[in-house]
């Protein structure tokens, strides 16, 4: 693998990306970033979850993707490689947005694809209707959360698909606002291998991960909450649904078949948006990149190839 930081012309015309991996100073501190590929497409800009989580465990997946176009990865401030300030004034989407073009500047994308995961999306939407757009090529929303009250609706559906008695201690302990004694946890354990990674057994070794800080809990429950299905943080309000019709480049809305995105909810997304697309990974919950890498990569491939045969 080629390292070493690219060299922006003169001219200020795109040039060709090369494997590499480097900083961007944004507010408050750097964020680490890492490109792999040097096929010949449009380059695909990948966000992470969280908020908190981290680039490491993924990239491995989208190497397989790494001959057809360059792909782009970055830790979100206070996540992975980048620097951690612990600054809550800046746990804001704003700064998060803000990171986005910075690094977009960077690396001199004059056109490329931007792909948000889970909490990735709300930094991907809000982009795309506060920020110019005339760089983006198009966007895939992966797992979305485009608004907290959608996210709300679609958990308490999957809680009820749950064991009576697992929905009776999350209701329960939900209630008295105590999410920390073990029945709690052990309810909220089944929930996620129902609808967040649905691969049974230890998780593998990510080489990639090797001395890279795990997820950042202390965001996450300043912004989200103490689990998946419960927002009381500063996103609780987080609301995005209503301007989905304002986005006019090439969408694919993708999820996994178990995902805590429902896939109907995805189809409520697709029709608020003209001539966008849906994929639903099979035997996949939220954890597509884990649970069934080989679909979720297909349904990238396919969509971007689309893209790109019509630009």
């Amino acid at each position: 693998m080629i390292t070493g930081l690219i060299t922006i012309g003169i001219s200020g015309c795109e040039q060709k990306l090369q494997p590499h991996e480097g900083y961007v100073q944004v507010t408050g501190g750097k964020i680490w970033y890492k490109v792999i590929g040097e096929g010949p497409g449009k380059p695909l800009m990948v966000m992470h979850g969280g908020p908190g989580g981290r680039s490491c465990t993924s990239i491995a997946v989208y190497e397989a993707m790494a001959h057809e176009r360059p792909i782009i990865f970055f830790d979100q401030l206070e996540s992975g490689k980048s620097d951690h300030p612990n600054d809550t004034n800046l746990w804001k989407i704003a700064y998060f947005v803000e990171q986005v073009e910075a690094l977009r500047q960077k690396l001199n994308l004059k056109h490329f694809h931007l792909l948000g995961s889970s909490w990735g999306g709300s930094i991907a939407v809000e982009y795309m209707l506060t920020k110019n757009t005339d760089a983006i090529a198009s966007v895939i929303f992966s797992g979305p959360l485009i608004g907290t009250p959608q996210w709300m609706k679609d958990s308490k559906v999957l809680i009820s698909r749950l064991p009576q008695a697992v929905q009776d201690t999350i209701n329960k302990y939900e209630a008295i606002g105590n999410y920390t004694v073990p029945a709690y946890l052990a309810a909220t354990d089944t929930f996620n291998i129902n609808f967040n990674s649905r691969k049974k057994g230890p998780r593998e070794s990510v080489p990639e991960c090797e001395g890279v800080p795990g997820s950042n809990k202390a965001i996450y429950n300043y912004m989200w909450g103490p689990t998946e299905f419960n927002a009381t943080g500063t996103l609780r309000d987080f609301d995005r649904v209503g301007d989905l019709p304002k986005l006019t480049k090439p969408i694919l809305f993708i999820g996994g078949e178990f995902d805590e995105v429902l896939p109907e909810t995805l189809y409520y997304f697709q029709s608020l948006v003209p001539d966008s697309k849906v994929a639903i990974v099979p035997n996949a919950g939220h954890a597509k990149t884990r649970d069934n890498p080989a679909d979720y990569i297909k349904f990238l491939q396919a969509f971007l190839a689309e893209v790109e045969a019509g630009s």
